[in-house]
């Protein structure tokens, strides 16, 4: 990044072929996103981002070489009118969260100057693992997803070359995001974008969140009142959005209220809340054992007896682009415009 704020670097490229295929499609009739239809958001991706000025790109490689198809097939077919180059990141497969994870830290160390990911909450979770300041543009292709959004790719790739080309000052396009640190006893310290919780699970198991009897407590960064999975429960009682400087914080139980909420896709569930209540940012709020630990809807770790975990909610999170941020600025520059033809 320039002393003025401004990065210029190869645009990267993070899909998880995972993503939008996990038991809530048997459990909660959640929809498919299936990697041809990856393939082609990623393509597009590519020409918008190329049709903005950049000429890079570094891409994650992944299971189902998604992103190196997507390329292939755009030069194959003559589809941009220039030469790109496009390599992939060193990063071993191991069909897991390490490959994001993996994935991102290499994109980073390789000067990218932003990047574009495509799958879940629970992928870019990840993608924050390795790179947690990340300047990101997230395609939703998972399940429950808050952190990412619906946005076409052909216009999500114009922004993301409008950036990585210098254009445009990251820190005027893009707000940093709220996310959950997390300090385990003994143990590594994780983190989480939207939501933390605590469940009265022993195991991981199944990795979706679909017994509502089971949760103990939930931490949430944002709650939307209009949106599906564990955000919806904080949501529809006390909303919160990313803008605001404060958390959520949801104790379950008997002796206060119940709300119906979507916690899946196609599914509500009457949840038992006995408190809910803001917090500030910094506050360290405790989780203790025996429980799993949830993060963005997807249980991850186990917490023995007594051990005990810190969460805080903190506004360090990864940087967010706007992508009609930019390109409102973009057009009022004129950057759209081309001499009529004589």
């Amino acid at each position: 990044m320039r002393g003025d704020g401004v990065r210029v670097g190869p645009v990267g490229l993070a899909c998880n072929p995972a993503s939008g295929k996990d038991i809530r499609r048997l459990t909660a009739r959640a929809s498919v996103f299936d990697n041809q239809e990856k393939l082609a958001i990623v393509r597009r991706a590519i020409q918008g981002a190329v049709a903005a000025g950049a000429r890079e790109f570094l891409y994650v490689p992944d299971s189902h070489d998604i992103a190196a198809s997507a390329i292939e097939e755009i030069l194959g077919r003559a589809e941009v009118d220039c030469e790109i180059v496009a390599k992939p990141v060193d990063a071993p497969q191991t069909d897991s969260a390490l490959d994001t994870i993996r994935g991102a830290r290499a994109l980073r160390e390789a000067g990218c100057a932003v990047a574009i990911t495509l799958g879940g909450d629970g992928t870019n979770r990840a993608f924050t693992l390795g790179w947690p300041d990340a300047p990101l543009i997230p395609l939703s292709t998972g399940t429950n997803n808050v952190f990412p959004r619906v946005i076409e790719a052909t216009v999500a790739g114009a922004a993301a070359g409008f950036v990585a080309t210098g254009r445009l000052p990251l820190g005027e396009m893009a707000t940093r995001a709220k996310n959950i640190a997390v300090d385990v006893e003994g143990e590594a310290s994780d983190r989480a974008l939207i939501d933390a919780v605590l469940t009265s699970d022993r195991f991981v198991g199944s990795r979706a969140l679909l017994e509502p009897s089971r949760l103990r407590a939930l931490l949430l960064t944002r709650a939307e009142a209009s949106g599906i999975g564990m955000t919806s429960i904080g949501g529809l009682v006390e909303p919160l959005d990313d803008a605001e400087d404060c958390g959520l914080l949801i104790e379950f139980g008997s002796g206060g209220f119940r709300v119906r909420a979507p916690i899946a896709p196609g599914r509500h569930e009457v949840v038992d809340i006995s408190s809910i209540r803001r917090v500030e940012l910094g506050e360290p709020i405790e989780f203790d054992g025996l429980g799993v630990l949830a993060f963005d809807g997807e249980r991850e770790r186990v917490l023995k007896q007594s051990q005990r975990a810190t969460l805080r909610v903190e506004r360090d999170g990864p940087w967010v682009i706007d992508v009609d941020r930019v390109h409102t600025h973009a057009a009022r520059a004129g950057w759209f415009r081309m001499e009529a033809s004589a």
